[in-house]
């Protein structure tokens, strides 16, 4: 009896002991300074991590994994299998940029998850932590579970970031694609988010910690925005192509890089090199080609109703305003001049029919080997613009066709442009059925990196209008040298309503995160709509639509919103009525050896200085929102030892973007290192200074 009793308890024990899970297994990995960890787990048999700031819990756990149309997936029944580390500290040069020099200094993990049900498979999360935030990404290994074509179906990739932080975004699935003026609310209020996404903490240990979200080296693979899974807590959601599917893939793949930009101020996501280092170096070779710099071009003149694209007497690319346009920027040391509506296509509802466009042919009033030469003459290159209308089919065919004859007439940077609702880029499948798909698909992100390469065989470089999101590939292809992607410069000639007071002030701490805009800045007529008609029958825009800025800000915009091609949009006759402030936009530079933020908030402010890369010398852009604001700004990026004059453009006492908008000081004074240059922001003003050693 004793015997049977003890065979009983001894079953009992077994049976406990199943029924209680084995311990977690942990995988732990510190940034360099070790204030940001990670910890990676598999309990419950999910995949999940969680992200600590000094010490407290700043992202709570969230899941990861992946799931497919023809094969198991890694959402359950997953334990750590090993884990391996690594760690880098060295720099790279960029060919142009913010910064001549990156560091990249992090530590990295590797975690193998195993299944324990069902067929045998692995999945890599590695994990790189800087000290400015952490990136991750999903890596396939080849694998008898995974053979053949993998259709994603799904990412199950969270953010945990809590529904009381402060928000900024815009909306993602929308037909303007990226082009919306940022909400700001709490995280709860967020439905869903294109990407870069902003928060601020407000409670506990980290109130006023800056987090952003977003995503690097996207190839291969669809655009991520975030979905809402509760108030506060998202999910990676990848964008379906035609057929639903959202990533075509085939063992072993990568996915791209999941980011959280993590700091303690504002200015410090600004200062943070992470969607950079996770990209892969230059892939072109040489790129000495490549060349960054300022230009003008007929552009704004069609957004205010000065011209017009099409082919209907007031057409802008004609031979004698290209050639005007041409003398002035010779005349101002502009190294290009973009032309838009050269090519035929243009007439009637372009919108609709991009089919239309052909890129090698041009109005008859536009002679492009002439204008090219007449341009090398003078110094300058004629900057070309091949826009699509989203039919990407029609604009394969013939892109080799079009580079090929822009490089024959010494254009070196093409503007390419997918203006279209999203959803409707026009594709046809292996059937040759017309097939619609949503500018950030996979197939898209395909699409533009065979422009790249198309461009880069005639060493051409791209700037790239209703794009994908920048994700830092222009570190891999140096040639994408810019991109739109945002709300941009022309929605104050005819949006509805205009870009507001704090719109510059949000995308220095969301948008700008990725990389360079195409902002267009430097607008010197405020009130282009109140502008007498250049034709009886044409109207100008609503008067209320224009630039609610100061003159001053719009100086500023060329240090604060970065672009390695910056164009100085406005009219000429609008410069040469005002040389003095249009001085500042001959004198600063599109390209940097060194760029740092120096104070802000996000929706409120923010001041920039960058040392120019070719002359050496500093500038400092400052812009404010709706509020007037008193700034102090150290002037520690100078050199100690040394003096500056510091040629300041500010704003008036009265100046104000609505009542007086032209209200501007420009005035000089001897600085150092160890001095604050204290100024006065007007409401939705600004400073810009340019600093000349002594």
């Amino acid at each position: 009896m004793l015997r049977f009793g003890m065979m009983v308890l001894s079953f009992l024990a077994l049976a406990f002991a199943a029924a209680i899970p084995l311990r977690a297994e942990v995988a732990q990995e510190t940034s360099p300074d070790g204030r940001i960890w990670v910890n990676v787990s598999d309990e419950g048999g999910q995949a999940t991590y969680t992200v600590h700031f000094d010490g407290e819990v700043v992202m709570e756990p969230a899941r990861l994994g992946l799931l497919f149309a023809d094969h198991h997936g890694f959402e359950a029944d997953l334990k750590i299998e090993s884990y391996t580390r690594n760690r880098v500290n060295e720099a790279w040069e960029q060919p142009w940029g913010e910064r001549r020099e990156v560091r990249d200094h992090h530590q990295e993990m590797a975690v193998t998850f195993v299944s324990t049900q069902g067929p045998e498979r692995r999945m890599i999360v590695r994990f790189r932590v800087f000290d400015t935030g952490i990136g991750f990404r999903y890596e396939l290994p080849e694998q008898e579970a995974l053979l053949g074509d993998i259709r994603i179906t799904d990412e199950l990739t969270q953010f945990n970031i809590g529904g009381d932080a402060d928000a900024w975004w815009t909306p993602s699935r929308q037909f303007n694609r990226y082009e919306y003026i940022y909400r700001t609310g709490q995280a709860g209020e967020v439905d869903d988010a294109h990407t870069p996404v902003t928060f601020r903490q407000k409670d506990g240990e980290h109130d006023g910690l800056h987090i952003s979200i977003h995503e690097a080296a996207l190839v291969d693979y669809s655009g991520m925005s975030l979905l809402a899974l509760r108030p506060g807590s998202f999910e990676a959601q990848l964008r379906a192509g035609f057929d639903g599917i959202k990533v075509h893939t085939k063992a072993p793949f990568k996915s791209p890089w999941r980011t959280v930009q993590i700091a303690p101020d504002a200015v410090g996501l600004i200062n943070s090199d992470i969607i950079l280092n996770l990209n892969e170096p230059n892939k072109m070779g040489d790129v000495s080609w490549v060349e960054p710099g300022k230009y003008v071009g007929i552009w704004w003149a069609m957004h205010i109703r000065e011209r017009t694209w099409g082919n209907d007497g007031i057409h802008g690319a004609n031979n004698d305003d290209v050639k005007r346009y041409i003398d002035f920027a010779a005349e101002h040391g502009f190294a290009g001049v973009l032309v838009e509506g050269w090519n035929i296509g243009w007439d009637g509802d372009w919108f609709n029919n991009g089919e239309l466009f052909d890129f090698t042919k041009a109005y008859s009033d536009f002679d492009l080997p002439m204008l090219s030469a007449y341009a090398e003459e003078r110094g300058v290159r004629i900057i070309g613009h091949h826009e699509t209308s989203g039919n990407v089919a029609n604009y394969e065919a013939q892109m080799e066709n079009a580079f090929a004859l822009y490089a024959e007439n010494g254009v070196r940077e093409v503007k390419t442009g997918y203006v279209a609702d999203a959803g409707d880029i026009v594709r046809y499948d292996d059937n040759g059925v017309r097939q619609y798909e949503w500018h950030d698909s996979q197939f898209m992100v395909e699409h533009h990196l065979r422009v790249l390469e198309a461009a880069g065989r005639h060493q051409i470089s791209i700037n790239a209008h209703e794009p994908v999101k920048d994700t830092g590939l222009r570190r891999t292809y140096p040639n994408w040298m810019t991109r739109e992607g945002a709300r941009g410069m022309e929605f104050n000639a005819w949006g509805s309503p205009p870009n507001p007071p704090e719109h510059i002030s949000i995308l220095a701490y969301t948008r700008m995160l990725s990389g360079p805009m195409d902002f267009t800045p430097g607008i010197f007529d405020l009130r282009p709509n109140e502008r007498p008609p250049v034709r009886e029958d044409m109207q100008r825009g609503d008067p209320s639509n224009r630039p609610q800025t100061t003159l001053v800000k719009q100086l500023a915009l060329y240090v604060v919103l970065y672009s390695s091609l910056q164009m100085a949009a406005d009219l000429p006759e609008n410069y040469e009525a005002n040389l003095s402030a249009f001085q500042f936009i001959k004198d600063v530079e599109a390209d940097w050896e060194e760029s740092v933020a120096l104070l802000g908030e996000v929706g409120e402010y923010v001041a920039i200085a960058r040392k120019g890369r070719a002359g050496g010398e500093w500038f400092l852009g400052a812009v404010t929102d709706a509020e007037p604001r008193d700034l102090s700004i150290p002037l520690t990026f100078l050199e100690e030892g040394k003096t500056y004059t510091a040629q300041i453009y500010r704003d008036g006492a009265e100046a104000h973007w609505d009542t007086a908008p032209y209200d501007m000081v420009i005035e000089e004074m001897t600085v150092t290192s160890a001095d604050a240059l204290d100024a006065r922001l007007a409401s939705s003003g600004g400073l810009a200074v340019r600093f000349v050693e002594n």
